[in-house]
């Protein structure tokens, strides 16, 4: 037997687990390629959405937190992962070739492989209760781990700057019959493999405060309010990169998967959203007017305690991992 890199069980346990992760309209627009001694990420271009996400950032990001999702897998499993990110110019959909080197899982690996299949995206309304410093302080460490900032939006002025361009994002792309024929696909299944469920999206676009969520259409989950006047105490964070290109937008996704896990774990939930990133004016309103242009804004998360009374979720589903594996031909 070969100790220098994991069986094979051991590498599908860990690719099942990086196919978790969350992506845009649970595309799931990841492949994977075993070699000898690594295992490789690439890009499925077929499941880019281009009415939703022209510019491919949401690909990006997706495919970032499949990775993280992987290194944290492996990291359980007893491995460390030494990642070499866009290994091949020749080729931009290989983002990713991952090698392995022994290591000893700690407590905190194996708590972060537990919080995988524990996450969801909760698009419902969050408890009044707001999330502690600590917490915040420990989510934003995990962010600048993986080269990324997580900007706290607090304040008056910030607040109203970032409702507004989500608002304003809604409108341009609700206005598309290119972007509502796409998000209608990617909606409202119950048997499906991949898309959002119905199970998982609230009825209508859920307004949360002074926040607007993406409205998935046949959406049938029920957002339980015992008082209509309670306040959603969630926080709300833009994760941000010092550059915009293709390395920063996947080592965006890896810093959304770590803070992610990091709330899962300490019994947090979390919902991203990428819908006022995805227009160009509002990504631009969002740069200048709530990070003072000091930074590229990749991902908003809304963090926060879930309602007490909020019926768990159900996992959404994920493609078969013997569908993602070796069905191309070595490059």
């Amino acid at each position: 037997m070969d100790r220098s890199r994991p069986d094979e069980e051991t590498i599908a346990a860990a690719v099942a687990l990086a196919c978790r992760a969350p992506s845009v309209h649970n595309t799931q627009p990841w492949r994977w390629r075993l070699g000898d001694r690594s295992v490789h990420l690439y890009t499925d271009p077929s499941r880019q959405l281009p009415a939703t996400d022209p510019r491919g950032a949401d690909l990006l990001l997706s495919c970032g937190a499949a990775l993280h999702h992987l290194r944290v897998a492996l990291a359980a499993l007893g491995w460390r992962a030494i990642v070499h990110r866009l290994p091949n110019p020749a080729d931009p959909d290989h983002l990713a070739a991952v090698e392995f080197a022994r290591r000893e899982p700690t407590d905190a690996d194996l708590a972060m492989a537990a919080a995988i299949p524990r996450r969801r995206t909760d698009r419902r309304r969050f408890s009044s209760w707001e999330v502690p410093r600590p917490v915040l302080d420990l989510l934003a460490k995990r962010a600048a781990e993986e080269d990324a900032i997580a900007h706290e939006v607090v304040g008056t002025r910030d607040r109203f700057e970032l409702a507004t361009a989500i608002g304003e994002a809604a409108a341009v792309q609700d206005a598309d019959p290119a972007y509502r024929s796409e998000t209608r696909r990617w909606s409202g299944g119950h048997a499906n493999v991949d898309g959002v469920p119905a199970a998982n999206a609230p009825s209508g676009a859920p307004q949360h405060g002074d926040v607007r969520l993406r409205e998935f259409p046949g959406g049938e989950l029920i957002d339980k309010r015992m008082d209509e006047w309670d306040d959603d105490g969630g926080s709300l964070l833009v994760l941000a990169t010092s550059s915009d290109d293709r390395l920063s937008l996947l080592r965006a996704g890896e810093a959304m998967s770590a803070v992610l896990l990091e709330a899962t774990a300490a019994g947090l939930t979390t919902c991203p959203l990428s819908q006022p990133l995805e227009v160009a004016e509002t990504r631009d309103r969002v740069r200048t007017d709530v990070l003072d242009g000091t930074s590229c804004p990749q991902i908003l998360l809304r963090v926060g305690w879930a309602a007490f009374n909020a019926d768990p979720l159900p996992p959404t589903p994920r493609r078969p991992v013997t569908e993602l594996i070796d069905q191309w031909e070595p490059r």
